[in-house]
């Protein structure tokens, strides 16, 4: 385990290879699961102020869900969570001609309409973040829908860490990443 400040990292973060591979498994975990991604409290605020500006990004089956049940809706495990459509697809996925599943919101944002990517959570994924009263847990969640991406990790040999590199900065900043990086290489050298 790695302890930077109040966030205890799992091993598996920077001992395990993860390189997403959307040829292979098409966005599934946009659609997988039993309920949608996890929000932070600030997020719910930036949806309602970024909504009309994202709405034409989205599928009308999701704008049906959003209208419906609003822009968030609560999982007793997980808190506020994006709305799904039909107990499976996140409300802000989109399809493109080859099937492939992608975020509405990082759309929107890739074309300069809004200035915020996409749910930290989903930008974090495969990591998965449990706050307790005193620290943050960062975990390595394996998804069997993600072997794909753990093959494709491992031909590339990039660490989970490394590839969610842009993802951990955004969240915890680039001097918590510069630390872990330190810490995970000076550990692989001494393995």
């Amino acid at each position: 385990m790695i302890v930077i400040d109040d966030k205890y990292i799992s091993d598996d973060v920077v001992e395990k290879n993860f390189v997403c591979n959307l040829n292979a498994c098409k966005g599934a975990c946009c659609v997988a699961g039993d309920c949608g991604a996890p929000l932070e409290e600030a997020e719910l605020k930036i949806l309602k102020k970024i909504y009309p500006k994202i709405k034409s990004y989205l599928r009308e089956e999701g704008i049906k869900e959003i209208e419906k049940t609003g822009l968030h809706t609560w999982d007793d495990e997980h808190g506020h969570v994006t709305p799904i459509v039909n107990g499976a697809i996140c409300a802000y996925a989109t399809i493109n001609e080859a099937g492939h599943v992608g975020c509405g919101i990082e759309k929107a944002y890739n074309d300069g309409v809004v200035d915020y990517k996409k749910p930290i959570s989903c930008h974090l994924y495969p990591i998965r973040i449990t706050k307790y009263e005193s620290f943050e847990a960062v975990n390595y969640d394996k998804w069997s829908i993600c072997k794909p991406a753990c093959k494709l990790g491992n031909e590339l040999k990039v660490p989970v860490y490394k590839f969610l590199k842009d993802a951990i900065t955004r969240k915890y900043g680039a001097e918590f990443y510069q630390v872990l990086d330190k810490i995970a290489t000076k550990q692989h050298l001494n393995d």
